[in-house]
């Protein structure tokens, strides 16, 4: 809103339909998953932690990219504040969460977490529910900002390979939900609840099953948007490549070619 706001002090205005994505979609959806139904029973129930985490790291953020709030900082910050942005999104940190492969392993393997005794105590301490709430969206906005605004610049055989390992990533992301789903023991060892729960509280292998259906579906579905991004870029890249190609004249393409087979002998 800062940003929205200095824009229009310098007679300048912000298209309505990205404050509210940003706003309804973007925050409302972090609300709706941090302050309702699974923020509150996220201590009590394993699906709804899961979900809760799978949310904040993949659906949140996607949301809050819509909003474009790269591109706002970009033109609300003027020249100064545009170099900055621009060199915090090629720094090493953001260029590697920033990269559709690593974005992928990098989920599987805090899922992993699930499969161990760390996800009951991570259930059980408020410490952690702040922390989560925090940090998980941070580094889902690390993982799409970079590839929503396409800061990175890519050769075409980067990207193409990238798109192709990417499809490999979606059974890699499926392996968490997969081993929660099909083990019939209570992988986290948490004890049982005491106390009488509401009667439609699922037993705690159930609960288990749940959470790894929930994780499965949200992890491969949140991988859609990533290909057709990556699709849309290598589309991109190819026209723009095969355009600067035959731009070239007869001796510049003579030249590269002899190049090339020179670097190859």
């Amino acid at each position: 809103m800062a940003g929205v706001a200095r824009l229009r002090a310098h007679g300048h205005r912000w298209p309505a339909r990205l404050t509210a994505s940003f706003l309804l979609l973007g925050l409302g959806s972090y609300a709706v998953v941090s302050f309702g139904f699974l923020g509150a029973e996220s201590t009590d129930l394993r699906w709804a932690f899961t979900t809760r985490i799978a949310l904040l790291l993949f659906v949140v953020p996607g949301l809050l990219s819509l909003g474009r709030p790269v591109a706002l900082a970009r033109v609300a910050l003027g020249g100064t504040g545009q170099a900055r942005t621009d060199r915090f999104l090629q720094s090493r940190p953001v260029r590697l969460f920033g990269n559709a492969i690593f974005a992928t392993v990098f989920a599987c393997v805090a899922f992993m977490i699930f499969l161990t005794p760390v996800a009951a105590i991570l259930r059980d301490s408020p410490w952690s529910e702040w922390t989560i709430s925090v940090l998980v969206p941070i580094a889902g906005l690390l993982m799409v900002l970079p590839i929503a605004a396409h800061s990175v610049v890519r050769t075409s055989f980067f990207v193409t390979v990238e798109f192709l390992l990417a499809f490999v990533a979606m059974i890699l992301d499926a392996i968490p939900g997969l081993l929660l789903r099909l083990n019939d023991g209570i992988l986290d060892h948490a004890p049982a609840i005491v106390g009488r729960m509401p009667f439609w509280f699922p037993s705690a292998l159930h609960d288990q099953h749940l959470s790894g259906d929930l994780l499965w579906f949200i992890a491969e579905i949140a991988d859609v948007p990533v290909l057709i991004i990556l699709f849309v870029r290598w589309m991109r890249l190819d026209r723009r490549e095969g355009t600067r190609m035959d731009e070239l004249t007869d001796e510049q393409m003579e030249a590269l070619t002899r190049a090339h087979l020179e670097r190859r002998g």
